[in-house]
């Protein structure tokens, strides 16, 4: 079981199932791989391949998260190493958990990770992406 995950801003998409339709779309372009390139290399790359997922925090709330499968060495266009965050398609709503902005990514030990609620748009996972926060915000999820 992991004991380290990533925390990442997932900029410019609202709800998992935005995030889903996005990486679908790339996915029939021909991208092979559901890839983040990030600047910095997680220096506790180890405990993050042992299970880790990488948390994905939309509209100020942890919403999902995806498993990292691999991290891997990239060169940017600017000559710069880079890390490419390389996870499972699969993404698994959570509990929504609220998040303050953040630049990068941080670290999110296992037993402060939202718990899971199952997958992005498997049956019954209908529910308003707002009435799901504010469910949370009282303790009832």
């Amino acid at each position: 079981m992991a004991n380290l995950h990533l925390l990442k801003l997932c900029v410019g998409i609202d709800r998992p199932e935005e995030l889903a339709e996005w990486q679908a779309h790339r996915a029939l372009k021909g991208q092979s791989k559901f890839w983040h390139v990030t600047r910095m290399w997680p220096r506790r790359e180890a405990e993050l391949l042992q299970g880790g997922s990488i948390y994905w925090v939309m509209k100020g709330a942890i919403a999902c998260r995806q498993r990292i499968k691999a991290l891997e060495e990239t060169t940017g266009e600017d000559g710069i190493r880079r890390c490419r965050i390389v996870f499972d398609p699969e993404l698994i709503r959570v509990t929504p958990v609220p998040k303050r902005a953040f630049q990068g990514w941080r670290y999110l030990e296992a037993k402060d990770a939202p718990r899971d609620l199952g997958p992005v748009g498997a049956e019954g996972d209908d529910m308003p992406e707002e009435m799901r926060r504010a469910l949370a915000e009282i303790g009832v999820m």
